[in-house]
């Protein structure tokens, strides 16, 4: 009687590890895609800043500025 029930208690540990794992591993897979999302947003902001420095680096430039009252 004593064998049995340390059988299904050892059977019912390495379920509940097994369970346990499964989900250990889906959440770390869930905040490594978004972490992983939110950096190439990050990424794609960065290069839409830069774009708009380089834009108005162009417009306050002193030979922009002579070139655009030229005109």
């Amino acid at each position: 009687m004593g064998s049995r029930l340390g059988i299904v208690l050892v059977i019912f540990f390495f379920a509940a590890t097994l369970i346990v794992s499964v989900y250990l591993r889906d959440s770390n897979r869930r905040v490594f895609y978004t972490l992983r999302r939110y950096k190439i947003e990050q990424g794609r902001l960065q290069q839409d800043l830069w774009q708009k420095q380089l834009r108005v680096e162009s417009l306050i430039n002193p030979a922009s500025i002579s070139h655009h009252r030229g005109e």
